[in-house]
């Protein structure tokens, strides 16, 4: 049975692993996590605020579809994304795949296919980023 406006409770145990991740290990980077519920247009997903004023929406699903998103646009006119969605069969690692900066540059994504460890892996990404 579903619970939580329609979030499956294995992935509501996800989400609060991933924020359990974010806190413990990526405490000079994340301000607050907080879970959204599904509205009219999708499903539940994680947010992530960073203490650079941007954040991150992470996304996944039962059937093993995800999204890690960092909305940059307001901050530096960038968004980075892995995601699996299957819109890009020339990409080698398709469905797998990231967007660099923005929609339209689009690389092969090796981001782990375990939730905590990508979010490790996408985190890091971030820290980098934002210790420039």
């Amino acid at each position: 049975m579903n619970s939580w406006g329609g979030c499956k409770p294995e992935l509501l145990r996800a989400y609060r692993r991933l924020a359990h991740v974010c806190q413990k290990e990526f405490s000079d980077i994340v301000e607050q996590t907080e879970l959204i519920r599904p509205g009219s247009l999708g499903s539940a997903k994680l947010r992530i605020t960073l203490k650079e004023n941007s954040y991150i929406d992470v996304w996944l699903s039962a059937s093993g579809r995800y999204s890690y998103h960092w909305e940059r646009r307001a901050k530096a006119g960038q968004i980075f994304r892995h995601d699996n969605a299957p819109d890009f069969p020339d990409i080698k690692t398709y469905p797998k795949h990231f967007h660099d900066g923005n929609e339209q540059d689009v690389k092969e994504s090796f981001l782990s296919d375990k939730p905590e460890e990508a979010l490790r892996e996408f985190l890091g990404f971030v820290r980098e980023i934002c210790q420039r």
